[in-house]
């Protein structure tokens, strides 16, 4: 299926302040170096590279004594969601990070954006963990695990307000596979659609994905898309801080890929948790670029057989 070209616009989110494990802030320079812009003009899109977002941190107090880098992390929200609704009004953000916390300031940018043009904001979140802690329920303090809390209205005081709040129904958690008890607990209290790994051993990634999918073209609604490199297995990805086996395959990742491009209905990407410290010769950076390819148009059939070193 043709799809229209895209304005895509390149934003450099070296976040590195919603864990511990240091190596993320170099995560937009790998995918620049890996030729995610060539292999986006190769593929018929205008792109234009926005640089790197520098952030101001916003000193603020948390009674969770747990909680680290707060000014750091509220400084990347408030940067990054300027940048998103500003590039969302012109074309399709593309977020390079940077661990996942950017997310709080990248869907609230979307949020804003989607909100100015009437129209609902719809999240896919491919990754292994939820990301559904406040700053009140962490227990390790590390605010990558709280995005998908804060775009769904839980409390966050420590944040500015959400400016657009996504419903719970509009939210679909693809691939999980690592949920605590306080998560799990909050979980059971709102409307999220939940399609962990079991689901997908069961039934496949087409049907439920599609079924996602449909609510979000009947509603004309528009798709905010969170790629987290643990959705996919370590085997395959492993320059991630966070891995967590049982993971997406290559295969499975592609085929999600491919639907969402077939589909028409993204607007907005996140790409998170890359740490190229942890990659083995780009292998990673050079994965993530490939799936960015599927999303973005390119067919199964036009890969050219590789050898184990990357030569053609």
């Amino acid at each position: 299926m043709t799809r229209s070209p895209k304005t895509c616009l390149l934003i450099g989110a070296p976040v590195d302040s919603g864990q511990r494990r240091p190596g993320c802030l170099m995560g937009p320079a790998a995918y620049r170096t890996a030729g995610i812009a060539a292999m986006l003009e190769g593929l018929g899109h205008s792109v234009t590279d926005l640089g790197d977002v520098a952030c101001a941190p916003r000193p603020a107090a948390c009674p969770n004594p747990a909680v680290h880098h707060l000014a750091e992390t509220l400084g990347w929200t408030e940067a990054l969601a300027d940048a998103g609704a500003e590039a969302a009004a012109r074309g399709m953000p593309i977020f390079l990070g940077g661990d996942h916390s950017l997310s709080l300031g990248s869907v609230a940018g979307v949020a804003r954006a989607a909100a100015a043009a009437g129209k609902p904001l719809f999240v896919l979140w491919l990754d292994a963990h939820s990301d559904f802690h406040t700053t009140a329920t962490t227990r390790s303090g590390n605010l990558h695990g709280t995005p998908v809390a804060y775009l769904a209205g839980r409390a966050m005081p420590e944040f500015p307000p959400f400016p657009a709040v996504v419903p719970p129904g509009n939210i679909c958690l693809f691939g999980i596979r690592s949920v605590d008890a306080a998560e799990h607990a909050a979980l059971l209290d709102h409307t999220i659609a939940i399609h962990d790994m079991r689901v997908l051993d069961e039934h496949g990634v087409v049907k439920p994905l599609k079924r996602f999918l449909d609510r979000v073209r009947a509603a004309q609604g528009l798709l905010h898309v969170s790629l987290d490199v643990d959705f996919l297995d370590p085997m395959i990805a492993p320059a991630v801080g966070t891995t967590v086996p049982g993971g997406a395959t290559f295969r499975e990742a592609h085929l999600v890929m491919e639907l969402l491009h077939e589909s028409g209905l993204v607007s907005s990407l996140d790409l998170v948790e890359l740490n190229p410290f942890l990659d083995e010769r780009g292998r990673t950076a050079h994965l993530m670029v490939d799936l960015v390819a599927s999303l973005m148009g390119k067919k199964v059939f036009d890969r050219p057989t590789r050898s184990y070193r990357g030569q053609a």
